[in-house]
């Protein structure tokens, strides 16, 4: 079968590998969707994880099922998550899966770039979700990144009538600004230097747009929410973003940083304002089983409309290129590689 393996960052190579064969409780699954996430394509990210087949946002047909497996069958349309939590141990219970000891080591195998993919039996049982027929393969890839959003506005507590603040207005900041005002924020702000970002931002549903290369963001939040932001989302990880971000919070408001952040990266934040504005900063980081089967409601029922985040459609032979598109920013959103 074929695969896209990662190199390096930036060396993406269309290599020939055995096709895996799925024990008990485990699936094979033919890929037939994978939308390519930040983390793909983040060098120090990417040079953690390589030699690789990336894609984590997947969806595919059952093509053979291990012995034992009973809820999919060959010839089903499937979401399957890359990682998930047992269930039972003290993190879990918590309602915090993805501190799970079993969540990380979990994985797709070689990962989603590739023709075949093996999905263990753990995965299988607790989160390979059938897809309904009127969702596309492409809508089974956004579950993931929907989940990841979710919880993110979970953790925000946003609540009716709440004003809300997107920092980064790409394909990430779009779902989260959707999410938090289905979730019932009733003025939504993003901000973005990128004048085409903030001009889809506009054309998705947003309120207001800043540039905070030619503003403070503060000053022009406030200029349209004299209290701030009580509900603030941070998409990029460096400190010219996440500072203005907090300090654009409304008193008791809740800021939420999305992205992972590269090791040694270090915020001077200055704690007198948050403390005395009573703020809340929080870390969002993927998602578990209960966001996923709520993100695929909302993708089912229409609520959600991902695919109009799609610019770019590629086949696997093109993943080099669809990395680069999606590295580029600018008019690109998500980049789905079909397979």
């Amino acid at each position: 079968m074929k695969a896209a393996l990662v190199r390096a960052p930036g060396q993406v190579e269309i290599v020939e590998m055995e096709t895996p064969r799925p024990g008990p409780g485990e699936i094979l699954v033919a890929m037939k969707a994978v939308v390519v996430c930040g983390s793909d394509v983040h060098p120090w990210y990417v040079a953690s994880k390589a030699p690789a087949v990336l894609g984590h946002e997947t969806a595919g047909v059952v093509a053979e099922t291990g012995p034992g497996v009973v809820h999919v069958r060959s010839g089903d349309r499937v979401f399957v998550h890359h990682h998930v939590p047992c269930g039972a141990c003290r993190s879990c219970e918590a309602g915090e899966p993805v501190m799970c000891p079993e969540w990380k080591p979990s994985r797709l195998h070689p990962g989603g770039l590739a023709e075949y993919v093996r999905v263990e039996a753990p995965s299988v049982a607790r989160d390979a979700l059938l897809l309904p027929p009127h969702v596309s393969f492409t809508g089974g890839a956004f579950v993931e990144p929907v989940a990841c959003a979710l919880k993110a506005v979970d953790r925000a507590l946003v609540r009716a009538g709440d004003a809300a603040l997107v920092v980064g207005l790409g394909s990430n900041g779009l779902l989260l600004g959707w999410l938090a005002r289905l979730a019932g924020a009733d003025l939504l702000v993003g901000s973005d230097p990128d004048p085409l970002r903030r001009r889809l931002a506009l054309e998705h549903g947003f309120d207001a747009v800043v540039d905070p290369s030619a503003e403070r963001l503060p000053e022009a939040v406030h200029a349209v929410s004299p209290r701030g932001a009580d509900a603030v989302f941070v998409v990029p990880t460096s400190p010219a973003a996440v500072l203005p971000a907090v300090e654009a919070a409304a008193p008791a408001g809740r800021v939420v940083f999305f992205s992972p952040v590269a090791p040694g990266e270090t915020w001077p934040i200055a704690p007198n304002v948050p403390y005395f504005k009573d703020l809340t900063l929080r870390f969002s980081y993927s998602s578990g089983p209960l966001e996923t089967r709520r993100a695929l409601d909302l993708i089912a029922s229409g609520a959600l409309p991902v695919e109009r985040l799609v610019t770019h459609r590629l086949p696997l032979e093109r993943t080099a290129e669809a990395f680069a598109l999606a590295e580029g920013g600018g008019a690109t959103l998500k980049v789905v590689v079909e397979i």
